[in-house]
């Protein structure tokens, strides 16, 4: 398909505008501006970091043609395509409003930049859940961590537990039994709500310890982390010498700032999407883990991100072309 621009090219004070602004680089946003870049689309991504929740996967084996390989090197392989198209990606910006300027939308970052565009792209993630107890947050960098991929190295021959039931949890366990001494899994459920082949390596990995229907109540130390506090589902309680605690409870979405925005929201604060990834704003699309509402099916794998990155390239190819003035 040939290139196209809309009429005006810079703002009045002589910004470039861009006919799309990819916000986030995770699957969602990485694929949407390879299919942009193919439709000839003048387009940038903005970004707080490169891969998203990708990047800091231990193990992806669930990405078709790919039967396995660490999440950082998919990230790169994903980042690489893009590039190819010479893309321009912004790294270290996060978003912090998204207002109208006429027709064109300015996306406002936390160090004041902006940037111009015709259309945009919502697709920043979620934000890891915190377990909101006395001592995660006084313990934050010394032994308390939502990364294992970043993290684990740090554990050498120590031991860690890592706090969750999920996918995330479970393969965070496997990379951190490959360092650690020993990992304990809390649970506060009788099972997990992970992909089966997660639960059979786990289970076979003699490094892992289970520990299931109880929850973390405190993280305990002097200057580092040093224990947590347990409580069972019967109230019983026992303290668990630990080094490090990583925590990896699920994501929840940017609410506040979606908000601000002037996003419609469903009622647990996913951006509420039309089945062409386009929201209650015209112009402004969204795609990934931070979408929601009726239309949404909610699974939280990398391909269907990346999909729905594809669908809302798509969707604002047609949506410039609707609003192209010649």
């Amino acid at each position: 398909m040939s290139r196209f621009r809309l009429s005006v090219s810079r703002t009045k004070t002589g910004k470039e505008i861009y006919d799309c602004v990819v916000v986030g680089a995770g699957p969602a946003g990485l694929t949407s501006a390879i299919y942009l870049a193919r439709f000839g689309l003048k387009i940038n991504i903005v970004t707080r970091d490169v891969g998203g929740k990708m990047a800091i996967a231990p193990l992806v084996d669930d990405y078709p043609g790919i039967p396995e390989i660490p999440g950082i090197k998919l990230a790169d392989l994903f980042e690489q395509h893009v590039k190819k198209f010479g893309v321009e990606i912004v790294v270290g910006e996060l978003m912090v409003n998204l207002k109208r300027e006429g027709d064109i939308w300015c996306v406002e970052t936390v160090s004041g930049s902006k940037f111009y565009g015709y259309s945009v792209i919502v697709a920043i993630g979620c934000e890891k859940k915190k377990l909101g107890v006395p001592g995660e947050d006084r313990f934050l960098g010394r032994g308390v961590s939502y990364c294992a991929v970043c993290d684990a190295p740090f554990f050498k021959d120590k031991v860690v537990a890592v706090v969750g039931g999920g996918d995330s949890a479970l393969s965070s366990a496997l990379h951190l039994a490959s360092y650690a001494r020993t990992v304990y899994i809390i649970h506060r459920r009788n099972m997990f709500r992970a992909f089966q082949a997660y639960v059979d390596k786990v289970l076979k990995e003699p490094k892992i310890e289970v520990i299931m229907n109880s929850r973390v109540v405190e993280i305990l130390g002097k200057d580092k982390v040093e224990a947590v506090r347990i409580r069972t589902s019967s109230d019983e309680e026992k303290v668990l010498k630990v080094d490090g605690v990583f925590i990896e409870i699920g994501s929840e979405p940017p609410k506040q700032l979606l908000e601000k925005i002037g996003l419609e929201l469903d009622d647990k604060g996913y951006i509420v999407v039309k089945p062409d990834m386009s929201t209650n704003l015209p112009g402004v699309f969204a795609a990934g883990d931070v979408t929601g509402g009726p239309h949404k099916v909610r699974f939280e794998q990398i391909i269907v991100a990346a999909a729905e990155g594809a669908i809302a390239a798509n969707s604002v190819y047609h949506y410039l072309l609707s609003v192209k003035k010649d």
